[in-house]
């Protein structure tokens, strides 16, 4: 069983705001004029189907893709296009970590290294003691077994790596954590663990996540994102998951079946 996030860190009052944000690559929009507000704690889910631009949303959140126009703030401090400021305030679970599956890297060495990034401290003696501390409590947390700590990160399962990224972004306790797609990779009741985990630590964090299918984080999530380019929809579970709003992003993949409301999405 996955440990309670309060392990790491109290639960803080944030604000991520979006404002008319236009973002694509190569001069062509994916998303145009996004605006919300989402406040934390609690858990956010983004819905929307392959390319719908989930992923280019979370990226502009972060700051790692500039928008087209509009700006991005945490708290009231403008973080747009600034992965160094809007680091500060989140940590970013990929769906994807890299492509090449002989990374050269420990389950420990990623934490640790996640932390030394982080910690802009000077002189920076006694650093490496502090964030060795810090990284044994992120994979405490996050439950991954001692004698996994040191094994090469593509030796482990998709949940234990899932939980190694999580314990990489947990590690300086930002009160933002960002998570794209977390559940893909990870078998079915692995996925039920750590779908329960993720809306725990909506308690204490915003955490945002994007997902082909809301159902094992719906218990959880306080706000859904309805995604498809520039049309979207945001609202709580109940206002936003009926057949005509789901249709607008879905087409016909969204049915309804008796009393029940199915969409039929694939994570490929």
């Amino acid at each position: 069983m996955l440990h309670s996030p309060r392990a790491i860190g109290m639960a803080v009052q944030v604000e991520l705001i979006a404002k008319d944000l236009t973002v694509g690559y190569d001069g062509e929009a994916i998303i145009d004029g996004f605006s919300s507000s989402f406040r934390g704690p609690g858990l956010v889910q983004v819905l929307g189907p392959n390319g719908s631009g989930k992923t280019t949303l979370l990226r502009a959140l972060l700051g790692i893709l500039r928008p087209f126009k509009g700006r991005i703030l945490v708290n009231g401090e403008d973080v747009t296009g600034r992965p160094e400021k809007a680091g500060a305030f989140m940590g970013y679970v990929p769906q994807y970590f890299v492509p090449e599956q002989h990374y050269p890297m420990t389950a420990w060495e990623l934490v640790m290294n996640s932390c030394l990034l982080h910690v802009r401290r000077w002189p920076r003696l006694g650093l490496g003691k502090r964030c060795r501390q810090l990284a044994k409590r992120a994979l405490e947390v996050v439950d991954l077994a001692p004698e996994e700590w040191h094994k090469g990160f593509w030796e482990l399962s998709g949940g234990q790596r899932q939980r190694v990224l999580i314990a990489r972004a947990l590690v300086h306790d930002p009160s933002i954590l960002v998570m794209d797609e977390p559940l893909s990779a990870v078998d079915p009741q692995g996925r039920v663990e750590l779908a329960r985990y993720i809306g725990s630590l909506a308690s204490s964090k915003l955490v945002i996540v994007t997902s082909h299918d809301p159902t094992l984080m719906l218990p959880h999530t306080d706000v859904i994102v309805l995604l498809n380019r520039s049309y979207y929809v945001i609202g709580r579970p109940d206002e936003v998951l009926t057949l005509e709003k789901l249709r607008k992003v879905y087409g016909e993949a969204a049915l309804k079946v008796r009393e029940c409301i199915h969409i039929c999405d694939a994570c490929r």
